[in-house]
């Protein structure tokens, strides 16, 4: 199984990356008419914060690798982890190629199934760990990153195929502030549910804090968006550096 994650991991960022349109044709920003634009739905994040993929698919490419080493073999912990990360990997690429095809609605269920895997990663991550720190890093930071980013992202493109399909409302301000308060919401019940996990919380502030930055200017600016977003961003941190720190001194043995 471990050769076959490799195999499965490096098809799927291939696939991903083509889908992406880093290899020419059409990038994730224009596909859709657009839709999925910085400059598209009051939700929608500079276009800078999709960088983050660099370091997620540099982590899960180097989490592929190290499935081949004794340790990750030995860990049962990895064994189930495995599936599920390949299965992610996939998912992901898919719903590239949806937004490629102008499948908007498609694109919502496929990275809804995606958030759910990760979710389920999420869970799986919660056994006890035998790699140290290299299996932290490349397990528990990249998928917590994986799964942060996408949880930001599932609420941008959900508003985004909901604008697109006519619901012009979402395109208000007010409503805007909604979806980033809701987003912000869930992603600290994440943080708190997960143990204050830091990475998660990280991607998931990164995505926030790029909705304030491109709020800034174009079509939505708007300072109570970009007060709101970046309040938010700050918010999920903090609750996560809080839970992780009172996790941490209820674990400490007694003296």
């Amino acid at each position: 199984m471990a050769i076959i994650t490799v195999l499965g991991v490096a098809a799927a960022i291939a696939m991903a990356v083509i889908g992406s349109g880093a290899l020419g044709g059409t990038a994730v920003a224009e596909a859709a008419g657009g839709a999925l634009s910085a400059d598209a739905t009051p939700l929608a994040p500079a276009g800078t914060a999709f960088s983050i993929w660099s370091v997620i698919y540099a982590g899960l490419a180097a989490y592929a690798l190290w499935q081949l080493t004794p340790t990750a073999r030995a860990s049962e912990r990895q064994r189930v982890l495995r599936p599920w990360a390949i299965l992610s990997a996939f998912l992901n690429a898919g719903w590239l190629f949806t937004v490629q095809f102008d499948a908007l609605w498609l694109s919502v269920i496929v990275i809804v199934a995606l958030l759910a895997v990760l979710i389920r990663i999420m869970y799986i991550l919660g056994r006890p760990r035998t790699g140290g720190v290299i299996e932290l890093i490349l397990t528990d930071g990249t998928f917590g990153l994986y799964f942060g980013w996408v949880l930001a992202a599932t609420f941008a493109n959900t508003w985004a195929t909901l604008s697109a399909a006519g619901v012009t409302a979402l395109e208000e301000i007010p409503l805007g502030v909604v979806g980033i308060v809701v987003a912000g919401v869930v992603a600290a019940v994440a943080a708190l549910l997960d143990g204050g996990r830091i990475a998660p919380a990280l991607a998931t502030s990164w995505g926030l804090a790029w909705i304030a930055v491109a709020r800034t200017g174009g079509r939505f600016e708007s300072d109570t968006l970009v007060w709101t977003a970046a309040a938010a961003a700050a918010v999920v941190l903090l609750i996560a550096v809080v839970r992780r720190v009172t996790v941490a001194r209820t674990n400490q043995p007694a003296a």
